[in-house]
């Protein structure tokens, strides 16, 4: 392994350059993420809080992951919103990307091969799946998508959708949200 003169910099060489796990180890993974976010997020109602918690969250325990992160409904666009990774798009629009189809579609998108997916827009030329899972508040309007990234070809498969549509239903689609600061 390179050397980068910074263990913030070898976790994250050494993070991008893990095998995906075997359906066995993915789903203890998710059930370990699922049960930290749950614990630490019990009675906690702000999106943003819960974005950026759950971003840390599943980026500590899905080594296969080097980006994960939410964009949010805005004015008809997506935006990016709280994320853990480089730097990530900061609009996409509704008719582009894999993030803008989930949007569209509201459903959930594997792409195994984003370079072979002629709506994958590159953030980062490094990603080579992702998944993108919409999120539903508790009225059910769509207000933002949840887009995790690898490096790894096929890193995302039924299970990650499985455990990712269960986390998002369980924290933004069952309490009304709080979604903006209050500054007094």
């Amino acid at each position: 392994m390179p050397y980068f003169g910074n263990a913030h910099f070898q976790t994250k060489y050494h993070r991008m350059h893990q095998p995906t796990p075997t359906h066995t180890d993915k789903a203890s993974a998710y059930q370990a993420a699922l049960a930290a976010i749950d614990a630490i997020l019990e009675g906690e109602r702000h999106m943003i809080l819960k974005m950026a918690t759950i971003n840390c969250l599943l980026q500590e325990h899905l080594s296969y992951c080097f980006w994960v992160g939410f964009y949010c409904m805005h004015q008809g666009q997506l935006m990016v919103g709280p994320y853990q990774g480089t730097l990530g798009c900061l609009h996409i629009s509704l008719d582009r990307g894999v993030c803008g189809r989930a949007a569209r579609t509201e459903q959930t998108q594997i792409v195994t091969d984003v370079h072979a997916d002629p709506e994958h827009v590159a953030c980062d030329s490094r990603t080579n799946s992702e998944i993108v899972v919409p999120v539903h508040n508790a009225e059910g309007q769509l207000i933002a998508v949840l887009d995790l990234d690898s490096t790894e070809p096929a890193a995302f498969d039924a299970t990650d959708q499985h455990y990712l549509e269960i986390l998002v239903q369980r924290h933004f689609a069952t309490d009304p949200l709080e979604t903006v600061y209050q500054l007094s």
